[in-house]
């Protein structure tokens, strides 16, 4: 498989931990969106991250999405995920393009801007779980860290990079969130943290040659690391022509009735995939006579 995800638990289950490579997804992204370089890293940390949270998710129909409203002219991303690795997302404003930051590295926290995070957890429950934090660095990363801090209280670290090649397209991607349980003992606690301030940059270490595991084995160097699965993770859009129509029986007889009359085809876009959907005015008239 060549994106995957990697669950595992160590210090005799005291940590949890994740860990990424997304090179594929976030490729697939950028070319379905056509996304600006700073676009790119921006949006394949959060789907990077999505991904990593879908499945730590049990259910297979639950779904998250993470919503990231800013002001920054980025205009905001959207990405869901569910708990078989499939992840989707796009980015308000695909044609950002802004100055490299004072380290002459990409300007995710520009592009993003001040703003908040919402979390939303669909679980089958009669209402779905919302968390929303204020964006802390606007890294995404750094603001994932703070989401499970404060409202999930699990001590956590994320790490996420992306690196974009001379020609625009995605070089490395991937990252790791290491989480620790409520039992976790001081001696764990302080060589964990030793650990990840150790780690200084995810795509350097993607470049070295790292796998999911190797990450995971740099972030818990030193304790028992136990592998429990390996989940295939990909850009997946569910969108179909069958599903737009839904969405068009929803708009009502009146709005239906108004675009036949105009008697021209009608173009629907998928935001998460772009794709375009095409419904000339016989197909219109025939989802007016399914329309209740």
């Amino acid at each position: 498989m060549s994106d995957y995800i990697v669950r595992a638990m160590a210090a005799d289950s005291q940590i949890r931990a994740f860990a990424a490579v997304t090179k594929d997804v976030v490729e697939t992204a950028r070319k379905d969106h056509n996304t600006s370089p700073v676009a790119t890293a921006a949006l394949g940390r959060l789907l990077t991250g999505g991904a990593m949270m879908g499945v730590m998710m049990k259910g297979d129909k639950d779904i998250l999405t993470l919503q990231v409203k800013a002001g920054g002219p980025l205009q905001g991303m959207t990405v869901t995920a569910d708990s078989k690795g499939n992840v989707k997302g796009y980015v308000g404003n695909p044609n950002v393009c802004i100055p490299a930051n004072s380290k002459g590295k990409l300007d995710v926290a520009g592009a993003v801007g001040v703003g908040f995070m919402n979390i939303i957890k669909d679980l089958g429950l009669k209402e779905p779980y919302v968390g929303q934090v204020a964006l802390q660095t606007s890294e995404i990363a750094e603001d994932l860290t703070y989401y499970f801090a404060t409202s999930e209280q699990v001590p956590s670290a994320v790490g996420l990079g992306v690196l974009m090649n001379k020609d625009n397209t995605v070089r490395q991607a991937g990252g790791f969130i290491v989480q620790l349980m409520p039992f976790a003992e001081e001696k764990v606690i302080a060589k964990l943290e030793e650990n990840v301030q150790k780690i200084n940059s995810v795509t350097n270490l993607l470049e070295e040659g790292h796998t999911p595991e190797s990450l995971l084995e740099k972030a818990l160097e030193g304790f028992d690391v136990e592998i429990s699965d390996r989940v295939p993770t990909q850009f997946y859009c569910n969108c179909s022509k069958n599903r737009v129509e839904k969405a068009l029986i929803s708009i009502g007889r009146k709005d239906l009735n108004e675009l036949i009359q105009e008697g021209k085809d009608i173009e629907m876009n998928c935001h998460f995939c772009n794709t375009n959907y095409t419904f000339n005015v016989e197909e219109l008239k025939e989802i007016l006579r399914r329309c209740k």
